[in-house]
Formats: structure tokens, sequence, C-alpha cells
């Protein structure tokens, strides 16, 4: 049986925390699908195109990862994908409640499909996407937190502010 994960997330922008999880995912799994969520609710500095671009870019040295979009419940799309597991990244215990009861409620929607944490590298985990924009809005340096790609479409978005 092909063991497949999916790897769901906003990715505005991709960071190297969301790298490093990518890339212990994909060792240990013989597919991963990085999809991008549709959410509605959510204000995205990056469009879609863009986010989908830079994931591409950032992991095409991957050869068993795939890019991919979504809209609606993850764990219908993981169904979809013939998934086993819904891979989530936590940074700090903080991360953990909320996503602990999104965990169960996957469970309940889809006994078949199970969530693995991974915890991000020490190095990583302080970024988050919101904290990147951020500070690229300021123009402080985010070279240490998101790959070069990312850091010219930052440079790019907000020199027109």
């Amino acid at each position: 049986m092909v063991r497949i994960a999916l790897y769901p997330g906003s990715f505005d922008p991709v960071t190297y925390g969301h790298l490093d999880i990518i890339e212990r995912a994909a060792v240990l799994f013989d597919k991963l699908i990085v999809a991008v969520s549709l959410n509605p609710g959510k204000q995205p500095l990056f469009t879609m195109e863009e986010r989908l671009d830079m994931l591409q870019k950032v992991t095409e040295s991957y050869k068993n990862v795939v890019i991919d979009t979504f809209r609606g419940l993850t764990v219908n799309f993981a169904k979809q994908k013939n998934a086993q597991a819904i891979i989530r990244g936590l940074r700090a215990i903080s991360d953990f409640e909320n996503e602990f009861m999104m965990a169960l409620t996957n469970k309940k929607l889809q006994p078949s499909v199970e969530t693995i944490f991974l915890m991000t590298k020490s190095e990583f985990s302080f970024i988050s996407s919101s904290a990147v924009k951020e500070v690229a809005s300021f123009g402080g340096c985010v070279d240490d937190m998101v790959p070069p790609v990312v850091q010219m479409r930052l440079r790019d978005k907000f020199k027109c502010r």
C-alpha cells in the first residue's frame, strides 16, 4: 500500500518552519500532498497562485511532494486523496491544545485518517507566517525565516505599500 499524507495550511507565506515539517514528513511517507487551504475568513497577503508557485519552487527537490489546493474540511480532502494521515506542525506547547481538538474532531469525522504531530526544529520554533509578514512590512530582515524566493516576493509586496 502506498503511504500518503496530507500537510494542509495557508502557507501565507511558506517559511523555513514549514519546510522543516515538509522535509521530515516526505521521508515518512511515499507521497506527501502539501495543500493550500482556501479559507474565506482570512485575507491572505499572497494570492492562491503566488502561494502555490512559491511552494512549487521551494519543494521541487522533493520528488514525492505534490502541491495542491482545497476548500472545505481538511479531513474530507484527505479522504478524497486516499491519505492515511494529516500532518500538523507544532512550534510550541501553546499550539497543541487547538491542534489536539482539531485532531479529535477529524478522527470522529473520518476514523480511518490519523493525525500526526511533528515538532519543528527549535531554531524554527519562533517563526510564523504572521510574524514574517509583520517583520517584512516594516523592512526587517527575514532571511533566516523564509527561503530566498519568498524574501523576494515579500520585498515586492511591501515595496508597493
